[in-house]
C-alpha cells in the first residue's frame, strides 16, 4: 500500500476517475421558455426528463451556476435507498397512512432510478446490494432495536435484525455487535450518474446552459410570468422550479431558508483482494451506523473505500467551500472512523479527500412545492438522503406542473398527494444563532458518542437534548 499525497478538493473523487465535463455554454440574453428549472443537479436533471417524456412539446430550460453535478450530486456517498428527511414529522402532522405512502414511493425510486439507467444507457456503476447498518456499542444496539420495531410499523418488513455473526457475514466491521439490512439500497458512482443524466435530457432538447449563476428569482402572476434573473439575462417561464439544494442561500431572499450543512468524504486507495477476503462486502453493500453523528461508507467499483461524516459541519453565514477542499482535521477523523471500522485498512492510503453541502431545512423535512398563482416551485431539503429523494421530487414536481397546463386529472399519478407536497417549514435563525446552534448541536452528538463508547447502555440524554433543540425530531 503507497504512501503518494492526498488529493484534496478538485470538486470530488468522483469526477477525478471520469474528468471534469467539457463546459455548456452560458445563457447569452434573455429568453423565454415554458418552464425555467435552476440548478443542474438530479433533482433539476430528473425534472427536466421527466417533464420532457411526459410533453416532448415543453421549451425547458436548466440554468446552473458552474456545471451540472458540481455540487452533492457529484460528490455525495452514492447512496441510492429509500430514507428520507421527516417521515416521523410527516406522519404525526398529516397522518400515518400519508407517511407510509411516500415510505413505499421512496421504495419504488429506487428501482426507477436503476431501471431509468438501464434503459438510457447511463452506466453508474450501480450494484443493488442493499443498505446495511451497524451498532458497535450497547446504546447504538439499544437504538438498532427500536429502529427496526419503527420501521417495521411503516411497512418495511424486508428490514432484517443480524446478529454479530450475519453482520460479519456480510461486511466485517469490527466490534458490530447488531445490525439491520434492507434490500432498498444500491450502490452508485454519483458523478456519472449525473453526467449521464445531462447528457440525456440535453439530447431530449432541454436547453442547459452552465456558468450562468440565477441571483434571483421573481414570482409572476395576474398574466405575467415568473423570472430567473442572471448576470447574462433573466428568463421568463410559466415556471420557475428552484432546484438549488445546498447552494439556495446564494439566491436574493433565501439565505434563511434552507441551510447548507458540510459533508466530507475521503477514499482509499484500491484494496488488495487480502483485505476483501477477510472483510468480505461482496454484496457491494451501503453501509452505515448508528451513531449521533454518524458515518456512510460503499465498496466502490474499483475496490475503495469510499467513507463519509460531517467534518466542520457549518460555515458562517450560509457559505459554501470552495471546490470540495477540505481541512486536514477533517480528514484525519475520517481516516480514523475507517481504521477504526476496518482494522486490516490502518496501512492503506487515502487518495482522495473532498466535501460538499446539502440543504437543511428547519424542521430537517424534505418538501415538493409549486404555487400556481406566481408560477414558483422548488423541491429539495433533502438533508443527506437525495439521490434516491431528487426522483421522487422530480416526478412530483412532474405531476404539479402538468395539473396546471394540462387538462384536469391527466397523467396524475397520486404523487402531488403524498405529505411532503405543500409543505411548508419557518426559516432558519439569523446568525450568530444559527452557526451557534449547529455547531452547538454537532458538539453534543460527538459528546454523546464518546459516552456512549464509554460503556453507556442506554442513548446519551445529550444527545435526545440536542435533537429536541435542533428539531430533528
Amino acid at each position: 500500500m503507497g504512501t503518494s499525497a492526498t488529493a484534496n478538493g478538485g470538486v470530488s473523487f468522483w469526477y477525478s476517475t471520469i474528468g471534469l465535463p467539457t463546459p455548456r455554454r452560458p445563457l447569452d440574453g434573455s429568453a423565454e421558455a415554458d418552464v425555467c428549472i435552476v440548478g443542474g443537479g438530479y433533482t433539476g436533471l430528473w425534472t427536466a426528463y421527466y417533464l420532457k417524456k411526459a410533453d416532448p412539446s415543453l421549451r425547458i430550460t436548466v440554468l446552473e451556476q458552474r456545471f451540472c453535478g458540481y455540487g452533492a450530486s457529484g460528490r455525495n456517498g452514492g447512496w441510492l435507498y429509500n430514507g428520507f428527511a421527516g417521515r416521523g414529522v410527516f406522519a404525526r402532522r398529516y397522518g400515518k397512512p400519508g407517511a407510509i405512502a411516500m415510505q413505499q414511493a421512496m421504495n419504488g425510486a429506487v428501482d426507477e432510478v436503476i431501471a431509468v439507467c438501464a434503459a438510457e444507457g447511463i452506466d453508474a456503476d450501480i450494484a443493488k446490494g442493499g443498505m446495511m447498518e451497524v451498532a458497535r456499542t450497547p446504546a447504538q444496539l439499544e437504538r438498532l432495536g427500536a429502529y427496526v420495531e419503527n420501521e417495521h410499523s411503516f411497512g418495511e418488513t424486508g428490514l432484517e435484525l443480524l446478529s454479530p455473526a450475519e453482520a460479519a457475514a456480510r461486511i466485517g466491521v469490527a466490534g458490530t455487535l447488531g445490525a439491520t439490512w434492507t434490500p432498498h439500497g444500491a450502490r452508485i458512482q454519483p458523478a456519472k450518474l449525473v453526467v449521464g443524466l445531462a447528457r440525456v435530457v440535453e439530447a431530449m432538447g432541454v436547453s442547459v446552459y452552465e456558468s450562468t449563476a440565477v441571483q434571483e428569482i421573481v414570482p409572476g402572476g395576474s398574466g405575467a410570468p415568473a423570472k430567473a434573473v442572471t448576470a447574462q439575462g433573466t428568463v421568463s417561464a410559466r415556471f420557475v422550479l428552484r432546484a438549488t439544494e445546498g447552494f439556495t442561500s446564494a439566491l436574493r431572499g433565501e439565505r434563511r431558508s434552507w441551510l447548507p450543512m458540510n459533508s466530507s468524504m475521503v477514499v482509499t486507495e484500491p484494496l488488495p483482494e487480502a483485505f476483501w477476503e477477510a472483510v468480505g462486502w461482496s454484496g457491494r453493500e451501503t453501509l452505515g451506523d448508528m451513531a449521533h453523528a454518524y458515518m456512510y461508507a460503499q465498496r466502490t467499483a474499483d475496490d475503495r473505500i469510499a467513507l463519509g461524516g460531517r467534518g466542520v459541519p457549518y460555515r458562517f453565514g450560509s457559505r459554501t467551500d470552495n471546490d470540495g477542499l477540505t481541512a486536514q482535521k477533517t480528514v484525519d477523523q475520517l481516516r480514523a472512523i475507517l481504521v477504526d471500522f476496518f482494522p486490516a485498512a490502518a496501512d492503506a492510503r487515502i487518495d482522495h479527500a473532498w466535501s460538499g453541502v446539502l440543504g437543511v431545512p428547519r424542521d430537517w423535512c424534505s418538501t415538493v412545492e409549486l404555487d400556481p398563482a406566481t408560477g414558483l416551485g422548488l423541491a429539495g431539503g433533502y438533508v443527506g438522503s437525495g439521490v434516491t429523494t431528487t426522483n421522487l421530487a422530480a416526478r412530483t414536481l412532474r405531476d404539479l406542473v402538468l395539473r396546471e397546463s394540462a387538462p384536469a386529472g391527466s397523467g396524475d399519478t397520486g404523487l402531488t398527494a403524498l405529505p411532503w407536497v405543500n409543505h411548508r417549514v419557518r426559516r432558519w435563525e439569523p446568525e450568530p444563532l444559527r452557526w451557534i446552534g449547529v455547531h452547538g448541536m454537532y458538539a453534543a452528538y460527538h459528546a454523546a458518542d464518546r459516552q456512549e463508547r464509554g460503556g453507556r447502555a442506554t442513548t446519551s440524554p445529550i444527545a435526545r437534548v440536542a435533537d429536541v433543540v435542533s428539531g430533528r425530531h
